[in-house]
């Protein structure tokens, strides 16, 4: 019959996290943003630095990348090539990956900058749809302009880091259900480095060691507000 309800008088409310700026809720744990980050370091050291992606992984290659800023270091240009346009990237695997490329290797041939970022997006994006075939072309077109853009590096003296932050495209089926497997794989990826002869790496690491591996490589000291350590032996 149920019972009568009365007024409980809310006292307080807290949330998790910072779901809206608007909302005056106290927060159980805020938004952190690091006083500084790799860009940041590259900057106060008087080096110039060059960040290029297409559209779809523009941000992570500025407003991620850099900590949460939208304007760039002093010292830093950015370039952003603009994504097909298509409704599924399955429909063009390639993307706009040979743009990015040439776009890298005329930064890399200037020899004006100390540091250079790309984000490729074809791996991520045509992995999504999980469309065998697409994939399959997409890892082709990376392989071609990766390929390219290392080229490019190591004839410059440049030292190339190459990583990802997680798979997706050498999982295409859900081996559990036989659906599509259109989301990210959580196995660890691969890191090289590239063009600097040859050097021992531990063999296991986080994200938060590659601004610092990337550090030593240029000779720069790690801040102390980073927590990851260098993967060079």
């Amino acid at each position: 019959e149920g019972f009568e309800r009365g007024d409980a008088g809310l006292v307080e409310l807290t949330t998790l996290t910072e779901y809206d700026t608007k909302y005056p809720f106290a927060i159980l744990f805020p938004p952190e943003r690091p006083s500084t980050n790799l860009a940041r370091t590259v900057s106060e050291a008087g080096l110039k630095q060059f960040h290029c992606a297409e559209t779809e992984k523009y941000a992570h290659v500025t407003f991620f990348f850099n900590s949460g800023r939208e304007q760039p270091y002093a010292g830093e240009a950015r370039q952003v090539i603009p994504s097909p346009r298509v409704e599924t990237y399955d429909l063009k695997p390639e993307m706009s990956a040979p743009e990015v490329a040439d776009s890298v290797i005329d930064a890399l041939n200037s020899n004006q900058y100390g540091f250079v970022v790309v984000n490729f997006a074809n791996g991520d994006m045509v992995g999504h749809t999980a469309v065998p075939d697409a994939v399959v072309r997409a890892v082709e077109a990376l392989d071609r302009e990766v390929g390219r853009v290392l080229d490019a590096a190591v004839a410059n003296e440049y030292s190339v880091l190459l990583t990802a932050d997680h798979g997706n495209c050498e999982r295409m089926i859900n081996l559990e259900t036989g659906e599509p497997h259109t989301y990210h794989t959580t196995q660890p990826v691969a890191l090289f480095v590239i063009g600097d002869g040859y050097r021992n790496l531990r063999a296991r690491g986080k994200l938060a060691d590659v601004a610092p591996t990337i550090l030593e490589l240029m000779g720069l000291g790690q801040p102390e507000e980073m927590t990851g350590e260098s993967l060079l032996k």
